[in-house]
């Protein structure tokens, strides 16, 4: 790459279609523009996570992320170097991990519920985007991606969003939004998405 890259830090609430925006982002700019680089990636091992006063490990605080390591991946694409990160299973740690490979590109899009929260790695951002939905939705999603995808009981779902969740999200993720660039209502499941796709996309373009 002959110029820096250009960074887009996407965060908000679980549950509020970070993950329904990243992949229409990604189709839109095209693999050989855009590297994405996911928090998800960068949780403690399962024995270092913090938890909760019944013993539940807490995966929703800024304590769960190695924020070190992510900052220094994120730093080596900036220089033009490839990563290398185990995938992170997380239920079922003990499984392998398979290895994802992130090239450098002129987009680099870095995505997590802290990104904004790490002051190592908010500074590095060009553009920051929050997508924003009400509890409902959310509540909704986390559902539907803790018990369907990830395998945990209802009662689980219930509790850590509740105990866990709902908390982080009001004290480290939600004071953040009155710093980002754009804000992106996503109430009415995904509707509002599409647009605000095609408009950041435009944009983004502008800077390659």
């Amino acid at each position: 790459m002959t110029h820096p890259p250009y960074l887009v830090g996407i965060s908000g609430g679980s549950g509020s279609g970070k993950t329904y925006f990243l992949k229409k982002l990604l189709e839109a700019l095209g693999p050989e523009r855009v590297c994405l680089i996911s928090q998800d990636n960068y949780y403690r091992p399962l024995a270092q996570q913090p938890r909760d006063e019944q013993g539940i490990e807490n995966f929703d605080l800024p304590q769960s992320i190695d924020d070190q390591a992510y900052t220094a991946d994120i730093q080596a694409l900036c220089r033009g170097q490839e990563v290398q990160r185990p995938e992170y299973g997380f239920n079922n740690a003990e499984a392998t991990a398979r290895v994802l490979v992130l090239p450098p590109r002129p987009v680099i899009v870095v995505e997590g519920l802290f990104v904004f929260y790490f002051p190592e790695i908010a500074n590095l951002l060009n553009l920051k985007i929050f997508i924003d939905a009400n509890d409902m939705v959310k509540i909704r999603r986390r559902i539907l991606r803790d018990n369907v995808e990830r395998g945990y009981g209802l009662d689980d779902v219930l509790y850590r969003y509740e105990n866990h969740v709902l908390p982080a999200f009001e004290r480290y993720i939600a004071p953040l939004k009155r710093d980002v660039d754009f804000i992106i209502p996503n109430h009415r499941d995904n509707q509002q998405v599409e647009k605000a796709v095609a408009v950041i996309t435009a944009f983004l373009k502008t800077k390659l």
